[in-house]
């Protein structure tokens, strides 16, 4: 289908088995690997890239510990992914130390251009969505994306979460808003 691709939110290491390890990660690669292996539209990503001194830390007053920082390991896509990856359709988001950004719609890739702008030069009118976490960066681009005029489909089986209440609850939410989940 050409009009449709894929979006892989912040399969990164910190959030698989680094300091913000979420639930169901390993096998949400697994699983994101294998739809990978039956899509057939272009693939696109998105990846949490904080600079040492981001405001989400603890230590800068933020809820969370350290994870993501540019030019580490826990910032870095999963090696199962990496083949899969092309440098052209990476977004970076949470560059800026003081702003807080769940969304992958606000990212940016290396050429400065958005994620919606992207999506409009490969003519995309549906977007397929998957990653980590449910509750907060996949939620807020899949809503983001749904607001900007595409249709949006969530991919459960290649979700990972922090809690599973709070993944229970944003499915049922994203569901009521006209998300689709497949």
């Amino acid at each position: 289908m050409k009009d449709s691709a894929l979006l892989v939110v912040d399969m990164l290491y910190d959030f698989i088995d680094g300091s913000l390890a979420c639930q169901q990660a390993p096998e949400a690669v697994a699983a994101t690997v294998d739809y990978i292996g039956r899509h057939k539209g272009p693939i696109l990503w998105i990846q949490d890239h904080h600079p040492a001194n981001h405001s989400s830390f603890a230590e800068f007053g933020g809820p969370w510990p350290p994870h993501c920082v540019q030019g580490t390991h826990g910032a870095d896509i999963h090696e199962a992914l990496q083949p899969f990856v092309n440098e052209d359709l990476c977004f970076f988001k949470g560059e800026d130390p003081a702003t807080e950004q769940y969304s992958g719609f606000e990212g940016k890739n290396a050429a400065g251009q958005s994620l919606a702008e992207v999506l409009e030069l490969l003519e995309i009118e549906r977007v397929l969505v998957c990653g980590i976490a449910t509750e907060f960066c996949v939620r807020n681009t899949a809503e983001d994306l749904m607001k900007a005029g595409f249709k949006v489909s969530v991919l459960k089986d290649c979700l990972a979460y922090v809690d599973a209440e709070g993944h229970k609850k944003a499915l049922e939410e994203m569901a009521s808003e006209g998300i689709r989940l497949i």
